[in-house]
């Protein structure tokens, strides 16, 4: 059952912390005075951008570590939510946790126990990025699909909805955002089973569901659920509904309260190559889109679709955020996203025409994009064709989940990007017989897989940024180059300064203008969430999240040269203010170091046969070529890998479910043989390296 633990010496505090139902909107909106950190960017429009100004140029040289707090093994990257002095976080499988702003202590914790009924949901590894808050309502999503609402003074459990058919494939990682009395939330799962995406909303007060959007057409046979699926079937061929179709809106969600619109973005298709789920051809609607529905309704209002015919995994689920910008003299009400194509999108929230498109990255998949059609012109052999291809930007994207920031001071938009290609492999692929792994949950694309490089990258090469984007002019301004992909999200303030977590440890602030570094603080492991900051007893406050997770740690060497260990790494909740003198414990990074099992010997064969599964079955949490950047365990130093019989419970039987490792029956004895002798093997060649 659902647990709240609620400390009784805080009782009081608690129920004082959140205001009642009649309090105001304006904390969501700009004509707020910035005191709180309600909604995931804070705003409706999504800016990630707060005018306080206590802290600035001038005091920055003041700011230091308030309170800390220490969280469990498990995901710690989620963006934190504030609200009258209570300080909101989900860790780990989304517990929920409570902490008073100035002091640091626990109010209260939830657990809505995901691991005991996620089943093979699990097995995608995420946990929550966020959660919302209305009238005294905290409201996570799970990952076995359910969205949880808690009394925000207690942690009681207040109701919770079952937003996706368990057993589907479908989970949650996203955060939900909540509007006037509606909670609306997206699913996940595209990458790993036959899905068909879909967008919810719920009645913030009882969770009575009030309408469900899907993302792409279903089987014909079975009618449509309204005209815009109707009109999105004309544009997929073959029988798409087989394989699912995917369009997943896991992660941007924005609430235009002007418009009474909600816009959302929508993800790759499942599977990604589209020779396979339409074979015809089609330009997939919703795939890759971002979508404006009627905010009560739900109802279809117009899409931009980012990548007809997606087949490269460029997700158009990266933040979407609201502004009116000053275009050719006139003044336009305008959504901008830099999805993971590598083009910075400026569009006519009203209609969804498109105004403005540059790339942002470095990208060789088109030559632009056409203004007039709104259409990417594609370069000749972007596209696999039954060949090995390699472009920019690759499936990681040019921007991936963590938040851009949109500074009303400055008119920049600071974007977090990648700077990484990518391979897709469809040599010798049938598209005609292809079918999905035959287990609901397994990482599984339509194209070949195989292990990442594993040598050592150059020690001078850098493979992310901070970027300094003019939206009007469709610009850099500035860049500050980083040696890791990704990196954490933005928030730049009126106190001129942007905020961000580093995947190499560093909390750093800079000046928005040119990015120079004022300030910069050891977190003692890598940071991929998002800082907020808000007031507390007058005083302004700054916390992030510390702890590397997900899809920044499948990079092999790459993620694990940093020394982020999933046991070793430290994830925090970090608050920092003006006079903060807390000290962290003195900490170093300690690097893996790969078991040596003299009485194992390595089957060849075995390891060979293991090297595809150990990808779709473990990489997404273990890492690639079973080097691990921090999300989970690194399996070349267990001692249970080497052990048959500890190995095959743990992975059959799911010995270890409630640490947040899922098990696979499903798994043949040989496929869990060939696992372990595959990593037994990375771990050998690792000691001879």
């Amino acid at each position: 059952m659902p647990r709240a633990i609620l400390s009784p010496l805080l009782a009081l505090a608690a129920l004082a912390a959140c205001s009642d139902p009649s309090e105001s909107v304006d904390m969501f909106t700009d004509s707020g005075d910035g005191a709180d950190w309600p909604s995931y960017g804070r705003t409706y429009d999504e800016s990630h951008f707060s005018p306080l100004t206590e802290i600035d140029h001038d005091t920055i040289g003041q700011l230091g570590l308030e309170w800390y707090a220490d969280l469990p093994p498990g995901t710690a990257v989620g963006s934190a939510l504030a609200v009258d002095g209570t300080v909101f976080i989900t860790s780990g499988l989304s517990i929920l946790r409570a902490f008073d702003a100035v002091t640091g202590e626990v109010l209260w914790v939830h657990d809505p126990d995901v691991a005991q009924r996620a089943g093979q949901e699990l097995r995608a590894a995420w946990g929550a990025r966020g959660t919302a808050y209305w009238q005294g309502r905290i409201y996570v999503g799970t990952m076995d699909g359910r969205l949880v609402a808690v009394d925000a003074r207690t942690g009681e459990l207040a109701w919770e909805a079952q937003t996706t058919e368990p057993g589907s494939g479908l989970y949650i990682t996203g955060a939900p955002r909540a509007f006037d009395g509606l909670v609306v939330i997206g699913n996940g799962g595209a990458d790993f089973a036959g899905v068909r995406g879909h967008v919810s909303a719920y009645d913030a007060e009882t969770g009575e569901q009030k309408w469900k959007f899907f993302t792409v057409p279903g089987n014909p046979a079975d009618g449509f659920e309204n005209a815009a699926m109707e009109m999105a079937a004309q544009t997929w061929s073959g029988e798409w509904w087989e394989h699912g179709g995917g369009g997943t809106a896991w992660n941007a969600i924005t609430y235009d309260p002007k418009y009474r619109l909600v816009y959302f973005g929508t993800g790759n298709g499942a599977p990604w190559n589209a020779r396979i789920r339409s074979p015809a051809g089609g330009d997939n609607l919703f795939l890759c889109s971002i979508l404006a529905l009627d905010a009560d309704t739900g109802d279809y209002r117009w899409h931009y679709q980012v990548n007809p015919a997606e087949t490269w995994d460029f997700t158009a689920t990266m933040d979407i955020q609201l502004a009116t910008l000053t275009i050719d003299g006139e003044p336009r009400d305008v959504l901008m996203q830099a999805p993971k194509n590598g083009f910075f999108y400026v569009i006519d929230r009203s209609t969804g025409t498109l105004i403005s498109a540059e790339a942002y990255t470095e990208q060789t998949w088109a030559e632009r994009i056409d203004l007039a059609t709104g259409r990417p012109v594609e370069r000749p052999g972007a596209r696999p064709n039954g060949n090995l291809l390699t472009i920019w930007p690759g499936s990681m994207g040019g921007h991936n989940w963590q938040p851009m920031s949109f500074s009303h001071r400055t008119g920049l938009v600071y974007i977090p990007t990648i700077e990484l290609p990518g391979t897709y492999d469809d040599r010798g692929i049938d598209y005609g017989s292809w079918r999905r792994n035959a287990q609901s949950v397994v990482y599984d694309t339509g194209f070949n897989i195989g292990d990442l490089d594993v040598s050592a990258p150059p020690e001078d090469a850098t493979f992310g940024t901070l970027t300094a984007w003019d939206p009007v002019a469709q610009e850099q301004r500035w860049s500050v180059p980083f040696r890791a992909p990704q990196n954490g999200g933005l928030l730049s303030t009126e106190g001129g300064l942007v905020f961000q977590g580093q995947y190499d440890g560093k909390f750093v602030a800079r000046d928005d203008e040119n990015g120079e570094e004022l300030w910069s603080f050891d977190a003692q492991t890598g940071i991929l969430s998002q800082p907020i900051t808000y007031t507390a007893n007058g005083r302004q406050f700054v916390t992030v999240l510390s702890g590397v997770a997900g899809s920044a740690t499948i990079l092999g060497p790459l993620a694990a040269e940093f020394g982020w260990t999933y046991r070793g790494q430290h994830r925090r909740v970090l608050t920092f203010a003006l006079g903060g003198n807390a000290r962290l414990p003195d900490s170093a990074p300690q690097p893996v170091e790969p078991l040596a099992a003299d009485d194992f010997e390595v089957n060849q064969a075995l390891a060979d046969a293991g090297a595809p599964d150990f990808l779709a079955y473990c990489a997404t949490c273990h890492g690639s070529a079973a080097i691990s950047g921090g999300a989970g365990p690194d399996l070349r130093a267990s001692v249970a890998v080497a052990d048959w019989p500890a190995f095959y419970s743990i992975v059959n039987d799911g010995t270890l479910l409630q640490a947040g490792m899922p098990g696979f029956p499903d798994l043949e004895e040989r496929k869990i043989r060939a696992l372990q002798h595959y990593i037994r093997r990375e771990a050998e060649d690792a000691l001879d390296r």
